[in-house]
């Protein structure tokens, strides 16, 4: 099977390291041998690092010249790319105050960091000759699924929920792909059936506690790897967290980098929470692999999640991390500070910075050795209820006009 530049060797449980698998078929439902019926444990790619040219790789200008976006330039360190891209990564790093950073992950195809999940999963099921994917997904997994589905020339099946925000609804619909909304609670049997009786390739979780694909969360290694190349090893990155896949992918991306001796050390990986639920600081909190939890109302629907998983737990454990819970008003504010500076995000992707004002800015993290980078993971027209019109029409006369600009505080 062609390889694409990769050095992937294999799949490592997480449960128990000892534990190899060969690189195909990927495990799309955690480690068989460590998981029970309360917990699944997920596996990671392994690769020969002795044979990578790391000085090369992440040298300076090493890309230059090449197409802004797109994971092939980082093939080494991935599993085989073998689904076409779509322009993905690449994103700028966006220095919202001195030392602190957002990473804007808006700025992907799909304009949300799942462009580089699925272009690794895709990429699976193109390796393993799948007819299609299947995804549960709340909004941006689905989305960016079905885009990555359609470049591949596969079908697309994404199961989400009864409350699909109607701009995402409209996005999904416009890949060609089956949308199938149904309660929250069916969604992961009904794709276990999908999978089962269709043959489509999962490229979300199929567990009972969170796993998720065994390539999807390699691609956001690239995260880090980005943040690398424009400013060093910060002192810590804030990353909002729903199942932890992001989370870890950035830890295991610096923690490569050190690894290769590139870099002196890992950030602090900082996971951010939404209240309403956090079975990661649920897990943490009382030393458990993964957790399930109840979740409450929250309008940050891409982070409010009823269970964790091991790999997030992993992230902050080596890290030397922690994890924040953020309500949704903290959540607001963020926002509403991202759009002064320019960048509109959705509510769940403003966790990184709500988690750090949550901590009264870097001083919050004591003896802070350099930056800190807030991930913002999606675009804020994922939020529900947008599209409705929110501004009044103006009388075309000048008094109404200068009415109004005198209420928004701009005088002559």
């Amino acid at each position: 099977m062609a390889t694409d530049g990769s050095l992937a060797t294999g799949q490592r449980s997480l449960g128990d390291p000892t534990l190899d698998y060969p690189l195909w078929p990927p495990l799309t439902a955690g480690c068989p041998r460590t998981g029970t019926e309360d917990v699944s444990y997920p596996v990671e790619v392994d690769y020969a690092y002795l044979k990578a040219d790391a000085a090369a790789l992440f040298a300076p200008g090493a890309d230059a010249g090449a197409p802004r976006g797109g994971l092939e330039r980082w093939a080494p360190l991935l599993p085989p790319l073998l689904a076409p891209g779509l322009g993905e990564g690449g994103t700028p790093l966006v220095e919202l105050e001195p030392g602190v950073y957002v990473k804007d992950e808006a700025r992907n195809p799909t304009w949300s960091h799942k462009d580089r999940l699925n272009r690794c999963t895709t990429s699976a099921a193109v390796g393993v000759g799948a007819p299609g994917i299947a995804v549960a997904s709340s909004g941006n997994h689905g989305a960016s699924a079905a885009a990555y589905a359609a470049r591949a020339g596969l079908r697309c099946v994404v199961f989400t929920g009864p409350d699909l925000p109607p701009a995402v609804d409209a996005f999904l619909n416009a890949y060609g792909a089956v949308v199938l909304p149904v309660p929250w609670e069916a969604r992961w049997p009904l794709l276990r059936q999908v999978v089962d009786r269709l043959g489509l390739h999962p490229v979300s979780n199929l567990t009972t506690t969170h796993t998720g694909h065994a390539y999807g969360p390699e691609g956001y290694k690239t995260v880090a790897y980005e943040i690398f190349r424009d400013i060093g090893v910060p002192a810590a990155v804030f990353v909002p967290t729903g199942y932890g896949e992001l989370l870890f992918g950035v830890w295991k991306g610096f923690s490569e980098l050190h690894r290769l001796g590139l870099a002196d050390r890992v950030p602090r990986i900082v996971a951010c929470e939404s209240a309403s639920g956090a079975p990661l600081a649920l897990a943490v909190r009382q030393g458990l692999p993964a957790a399930r939890v109840t979740v409450g109302p929250s309008e940050a629907y891409s982070i409010a999640s009823p269970v964790g998983g091991y790999r997030g737990v992993v992230a902050v454990r080596e890290s030397g991390g922690r994890v924040l819970t953020l309500d949704d008003g903290q959540l607001a504010a963020a926002q509403a500070e991202l759009a002064r500076s320019g960048l509109w995000t959705e509510l769940s992707a403003a966790a990184g910075l709500a988690g750090l004002r949550s901590l009264g800015g870097v001083e919050g993290l004591g003896e802070a050795e350099g930056p800190v980078v807030c991930v913002s993971t999606s675009s804020g027209f994922k939020d529900r209820g947008v599209g409705a019109r929110s501004t009044a029409p103006v009388t075309p006369e000048w008094d109404e006009v200068r009415r109004r600009l005198h209420t928004a505080g701009i005088r002559g």
